[in-house]
């Protein structure tokens, strides 16, 4: 008997109203999970420790356990297959049944709602659910993480930008797959993927997939292997190089095996770079980075007769760099809010191995007929349920603070440098920047600690919105004719859109450190940007004691807004220090 799951429920009307009545070969009409992705994520946040698990056959094995392992759990589904799909073409969900479930979700008494769910393209506040929802949540004190989106990586593509929110991206661990191609010129690639299956060791003919396509493909996608374009008169017997573009990553596996292919390369496009996501293809298979990509195209267009093997794949642990940013990640500007810094954070949701649904298979391919226990999923939606975890395990840390404050307190504690002490990555080796991490790479135990927290109400939100111009959530409550405006919401970070002379924005910390503290900031501007913070020192004499402070942003002397490119945005910070608490706030400033 387990006290695990305490509730369960389900949430159907809007979906039925618009598709009609389920199709139950694709989903239960109950809170039970066939898809995978609510067991997934909800494993994520709060399953219990459990002992000697392992992927597909033996990979990551080890201990499973949830980022709050003692949680209890309230499952709210509302999410849907979509008729005519098949299981693998993904689910729906409804605003009216998010909204319903986030209802009963407070009126349940929840502390923390994990929320993987997000809209392909941002939305206004009047018109997002989640948004609507997570503001009454709020004011019961709720915290609410979302994921960011899975749509970079694309700027201003992110989803759930509310500043009531805890807007999360994606990003790596320091766990790999390893999965090399050998060349036949001796050159070995690395690659990484979670297929059981393997070659025998030998070399066999390589192919790009544009050179065994169909006579019908059009060039421009011959490379891609879409479902029906690979010859098997061509492809039969031989290991396919296709690219990442249209398609799934498994479905182009699944074209290269339908056609006769023994063995399936995924080459990343530019976009994609080093984000390798380990699937379960059904044939022995491996993906690799982009740069490594071209490198094999370059061998099999040079040589006489290409050929290669790909090698089993293992875990590595210990990957260098980690973390970096997933390239799928969505990224700012906040197109919704330009006022209000997103993602706040990121949290690991790169190759993430978790509990899954024993109706679903692996791939949720209708050819795949595989049971697990356990799988490993990349995106957004995995990175949301770690931060809800921390949010979980600091308000039983931390009863008395207000979501805004967990919220300050996971994105002024959280890290920029990776494993090699370097400052974090795009998915190509670039510096990625606060538009694709937020504050940086969350760190749940500096948090329980975090100094400084910026605390916000309801009625401070209800006020933004009136500032902001965006249509009242709340019905009963009438704005003031001078509203304060939106930069002086009191958020743990600062975007300053189109700066035109000088603004300036007033800031509230409150201590919930040591009884007698002294805090001195020190400010990293934007290029070309000017900060001046004032006053430059806080004194504290007891905790719950609360300082404001104005910060004050403009052009550099001798700088003209004609000189910097208009609507790019640079990117600084300033840290309130006592010398034990590092309290870190993203700053990103635009010109007009």
């Amino acid at each position: 008997f387990s006290r695990k799951i305490i509730g369960a429920r389900y949430y159907i009307k809007g979906y039925e109203a618009y598709y009609g009545p389920l199709n139950r070969t694709l989903d239960y009409l109950s809170p039970r999970d066939m898809d995978g992705h609510g067991t997934h994520t909800s494993s994520t946040v709060g399953g219990r420790r459990v002992n000697s698990v392992s992927a597909l056959g033996g990979f990551a094995s080890g201990t499973a356990s949830g980022g709050a392992p003692l949680a209890r759990l309230a499952i709210y589904k509302v999410c849907w297959a979509i008729p005519g799909q098949g299981k693998e073409g993904g689910n729906t969900c409804f605003e009216e049944d998010m909204l319903a479930a986030i209802d009963d979700a407070i009126a349940d008494g929840v502390d923390v709602l994990s929320i993987s769910i997000g809209t392909r393209v941002p939305v206004g506040y009047d018109e997002d659910g989640i948004a609507i929802g997570a503001l009454h949540a709020i004011k019961k004190n709720i915290v609410v993480a979302c994921s960011a989106g899975n749509s970079g990586p694309a700027p201003s593509t992110l989803s759930n930008p509310a500043p009531w929110i805890i807007t999360i991206g994606a990003s790596s661990v320091d766990r790999k797959f390893s999965a090399p191609v050998v060349l036949g010129n001796g050159v070995k690639i690395m690659g990484q993927t979670v297929t059981p299956y393997k070659l025998e060791k030998k070399l066999y003919p390589l192919v790009y997939a544009a050179q065994v396509t169909n006579s019908d493909v059009p060039n421009n996608i011959s490379g891609q292997c879409l479902p029906g374009s690979l010859s098997p008169e061509k492809a039969k017997g031989k290991i396919v190089l296709c690219l990442r573009g249209n398609g799934t990553r498994v479905g182009k596996g699944m074209e290269v095996k339908r056609a006769g292919g023994i063995g399936f390369i995924l080459g990343n496009s530019k976009a994609n770079g080093d984000e390798l996501a380990a699937d379960a293809h059904l044939l022995p298979a491996t993906a690799v980075n982009y740069g490594d990509a071209l490198k094999i195209l370059n061998y099999i267009e040079s040589a006489k007769a290409p050929k290669a093997h790909i090698e089993r794949a293992k875990t590595v642990l210990g990957a260098q760099p980690a973390p970096f940013m997933a390239a799928f990640s969505s990224r700012g500007p906040n197109t919704i809010s330009p006022d209000i810094l997103k993602p706040d954070i990121t949290a690991p949701g790169l190759n993430i191995l978790a509990a899954w649904s024993e109706a679903s298979s692996p791939t949720k391919m209708a050819e795949d007929h595989r049971v697990v226990k356990y799988n490993i999923l990349s995106g957004t939606s995995m990175s949301c349920p770690h931060v809800a975890a921390a949010s979980a395990l600091l308000k039983a840390i931390h009863p008395s603070w207000s979501s805004a404050a967990i919220r300050s307190a996971l994105i002024t504690s959280a890290g920029l440098n990776n494993n090699e002490h370097n400052l974090i990555t795009d998915a190509s080796g670039n510096s990625a920047d606060p538009f694709q991490f937020g504050s940086g790479h969350f760190r749940p135990t500096k948090a329980a600690d975090p100094g400084l927290v910026y605390d916000a109400s309801y009625k401070d939100y209800l006020l933004f919105l009136c500032s902001s111009g965006s249509k009242s959530l709340d019905s009963s409550f009438k704005c003031p004719k001078n509203s304060p405006s939106p930069v002086n919401l009191n958020y743990p970070s600062l975007a300053i859109p189109k700066l035109n002379g000088s603004v300036s924005a007033i800031r509230t910390v409150t201590n919930v450190g040591g009884s007698n503290s002294v805090y001195f900031v020190s400010v990293k501007p934007p290029p070309g940007i000017s900060v001046k913070v004032s006053p430059p020192i806080l004194f504290f004499n007891r905790a719950g004691q609360k300082k404001s402070f104005t910060i004050t942003v403009k052009l550099d002397n001798g700088i003209t807004a004609d000189s910097i490119e208009k609507d790019k945005y640079a990117f600084g910070w300033y840290t309130w220090s006592d010398g034990i608490h590092n309290v870190r706030s993203p700053m990103a400033v635009s010109v007009a």
